[in-house]
């Protein structure tokens, strides 16, 4: 790990410094861990009190937050995202980084394979015909990617990860572990026996510019057209994103959500984890659906909750009324008693 004066690091990080510009900055850390060479960051008012108590070095903090005097502070516009910039100036992190540079001798390419300069190979991957892979991107062990694909600039595919043959991956590109993209959608007919026959999936899917991919997450081919996530999209771990489906531009789609055939986002979606949505539905731009939800029909902008999901505020008026539910059953049982008591004056 590197070391860092403080007023070089807000030069870096082009932020405004408060306190001691000599102070040396060695490491990260959370606000009540950090100790005084580690840096800091505050992006949420929940933790203004483990800021004032942090011995933090250094505290990445917004132009809004009130300082403690004796504490060090770099003001930013958004604490987070310079405190990821620190995290990778500090730790030298270089996704592309490996022992094994260039093309590793155990690779197996094919010899239609174009791959373009400056693009890393680890061991044992596989590269099948015809597929051009862009330059500087950086294929990691174990990776197998099948025939016909086309790969841009800068992507980085971690082990094990699988693109399945015809597929288009933009560029930076980013698949994490186990991803696997292309997989055969899941398609069936009965006969008249009621035995299931497959129906062969010869489409492809389409991963536009920034799209990140999580571990073990699936994005299956479409029967005849294209699966496509647009650009600037992040799809989490263990997800399963049906055949044909579209994902909008910029969506965030947290793990164990699954996503059935032909259904489409708008842009900048968001969906918590283990969202469900039915097939052939449609959210518009700016739909959010909180943790579990589920999706049984389009949705127009707005947040949602609940299976079926409905609008958010009208859910939390539904859990009102659900906490309350002994008080509303005592309230009823001592009416239907009063109801049925023979009226003594009859």
């Amino acid at each position: 790990m590197r070391s860092i004066r403080l007023k070089e690091l807000a030069a870096l990080l082009a932020a405004r410094l408060i306190g001691d510009p000599d102070a040396l900055i060695c490491g990260v850390n959370t606000l009540d861990e950090a100790s005084s060479n580690d840096l800091s960051f505050l992006s949420n008012s929940r933790y203004i009190e483990a800021m004032k108590k942090s011995q933090a070095g250094a505290i990445c903090v917004d132009h809004q937050t009130t300082h403690i005097a004796g504490k060090n502070y770099l003001i930013c516009d958004n604490p987070s995202a310079s405190f990821q910039k620190a995290i990778e100036w500090l730790l030298l992190l270089d996704h592309s980084k490996s022992a094994f540079q260039g093309i590793h001798p155990t690779a197996v390419i094919h010899p239609s394979a174009k791959i373009a300069p400056n693009v890393s190979i680890g061991p044992y991957a596989v590269v099948d015909q015809d597929t051009e892979i862009g330059e500087g991107s950086h294929i990691g062990p174990h990776v197998c990617i099948g025939h016909g694909c086309k790969i841009g600039k800068d992507c980085i595919f971690h082990p094990h990860s699988v693109i399945r043959e015809r597929s288009i991956l933009g560029n930076r590109v980013i698949l994490q572990p186990g991803a696997v993209i292309g997989s055969c959608g899941f398609g069936y007919i009965q006969d008249k026996l009621g035995q299931h026959i497959k129906l062969e999936q010869l489409g492809i899917v389409v991963l536009e510019d920034d799209v990140e991919i999580g571990a073990n997450t699936t994005i299956d081919r479409s029967r005849f057209k294209e699966t496509i996530i647009r650009k600037g999209s992040k799809i989490d771990n263990l997800c399963q994103i049906a055949h044909n489906v579209e994902i909008g531009e910029n969506n965030v789609i947290a793990a164990q959500t699954g996503i059935a055939g032909s259904a489409k986002t708008g842009k900048y979606v968001m969906l918590g984890g283990q969202v469900g949505i039915v097939g052939h539905v449609e959210l518009e731009n700016q739909v959010m659906v909180a943790t579990r939800g589920g999706v049984s029909k389009s949705l127009k902008t707005g947040k949602y909750r609940g299976a079926p999901a409905i609008p958010i505020a009208e859910y939390n008026r539904h859990e009102v009324h659900l906490r309350k539910i002994e008080e509303y059953v005592e309230r009823i049982k001592a009416l239907e008693t009063i109801v049925q008591t023979p009226n003594e004056l009859s």
